[in-house]
């Protein structure tokens, strides 16, 4: 093995738009869209609509590295990229000098692993920006020992393995959620669940009712009510600090949507005293900035006073998650108009107007949708426990604990 810094081993911001260099059209990449080596959304715009900092330019291989809280992990690399790609000044990019000698993968894992993040991000909470953020001479200085290229590609390929089952598993999830999300436009939004005869309700000329308090048609024998008529509501309440500790001692506690993942929280800390609590399966949304934000409650948890759990009155779960994504996407829309909530009161939220529809639909609709619900929970938690083997795995082998002969299992 041999001793070297990244500031050795990689061009560092090496890359930046000259003057009138740049493509007209541009897909930019700012750090909120980058996530533990997924990309959420490319911007496609033109360059002289982009940001102020849409300024640096990437190649193959290029790691890119959020120099603002280094803990929300918006890392990732690089990889078979379109040539107009421009990322945010935002993070810091690295790329290899010398391939022959060091793979750029094993090098974006040495730089993720769970202590060089939290060494990271103590750096930044010391400083003296406005925000938490490190330098890029943070990275630089870095130290490592080097195995050689060989075993680097062997122990990159261990994790690359991995990433690409949860990259797939999280695909699969996706195109689980379009789906489910599209037969609930279908039957709540546009009224074109089947009918007796199994055609399109609305566009069939099935009877629509004008419903004062909504302002609005609505299907016959459809009613008009608040959240909490169809929702169970448990608004959540921190419980003392004292009893907050990461050794998994008492229960699982969320406090807000800093815990929030894709779709289900990442556990971070317990507590000894829970107050209230949220089952698994429950909806999870958040009551405070950003007010909204949703996951799936995976584990029986505490919930702290960030955070309210709701499960359906009604008898489905996955029309109530998506009547709460609507919510979500309201708020989202008064925030961009200016009108920005820092929180929700629990008067707030129970008295949300909705529709109700009938118990017939609902059933229907559940029978429908149930298996799709279940089946997004079970690859949940397989990318749970893909990613906690990958984590605690990484460290192993870059330290030599583990050898570059373990292999992901099947099953």
């Amino acid at each position: 093995m041999t001793i070297h810094t990244i500031g050795e081993i990689c061009n560092i911001n090496a890359l930046s738009i000259r003057k009138g260099e740049h493509p007209k059209q541009i897909l930019y990449l700012d750090t909120a869209n980058l996530v533990e080596g997924r990309i959420c959304k490319l911007q496609e715009i033109n360059f002289a609509d982009a940001p102020s900092r849409a300024q640096r330019k990437i190649n193959n291989d290029t790691i890119l590295y959020s120099s603002v809280r280094p803990n929300l992990k918006h890392f990732g690399i690089m990889k078979s990229m379109p040539s107009n790609v421009i990322v945010s000044t935002g993070f810091i990019t690295l790329d290899v000098k010398d391939k022959s000698l060091f793979s750029p993968e094993y090098i974006y894992y040495l730089l993720t692993q769970q202590g060089v993040v939290d060494y990271l991000q103590g750096i930044a909470q010391n400083g003296v920006s406005a925000y938490p953020s490190i330098n890029p001479s943070d990275i630089a200085n870095l130290k490592f020992n080097f195995p050689s290229l060989s075993d680097q590609e062997h122990i990159a390929s261990v994790l690359t393995n991995i990433d690409r089952k949860i990259a797939l598993n999280r695909q699969i999830n996706d195109n689980l959620e379009a789906m489910a999300k599209q037969l609930y436009d279908y039957w709540f939004v546009q009224f074109d669940f089947p009918n007796e005869e199994g055609k399109p309700y609305k566009s069939s000329g099935g009877a629509m009712v004008w419903n004062d308090k909504l302002k609005r048609e609505i299907p016959q024998g459809w009613s008009n009510g608040v959240l909490s008529d169809v929702a169970n509501i448990t608004m959540g309440q921190s419980p003392d600090g004292s009893s907050y500790n990461e050794d998994g001692e008492g229960i699982i506690f969320y406090q807000g949507s800093t815990d929030f993942g894709l779709r289900f929280p990442n556990i971070r800390q317990y507590t000894t005293s829970p107050s209230r609590y949220a089952n698994k399966g429950d909806i999870l949304m958040s009551v405070r900035a950003p007010v909204g934000a949703l996951n799936i409650a995976n584990n029986d948890c505490c919930i702290g006073r960030g955070l309210s759990a709701l499960s359906s009155k009604i008898g489905s779960m996955t029309h109530l998650y998506y009547l709460m994504n609507d919510f979500r996407l309201k708020f989202e829309g008064m925030n961009s108009a200016g009108t920005t909530f820092g929180s929700i009161t629990k008067d707030e939220l129970f008295s949300l107007p909705v529709i109700i529809p009938t118990k017939s639909v609902i059933s229907e609709f559940e029978q429908v949708c149930e298996p799709i619900f279940d089946k997004q929970m079970i690859i949940g938690e397989e990318i749970n426990a893909l990613t906690k083997q990958r984590d605690e795995l990484l460290p192993l082998l870059m330290n030599g604990q583990a050898s570059v002969n373990y292999h992901l299992s099947d099953d």
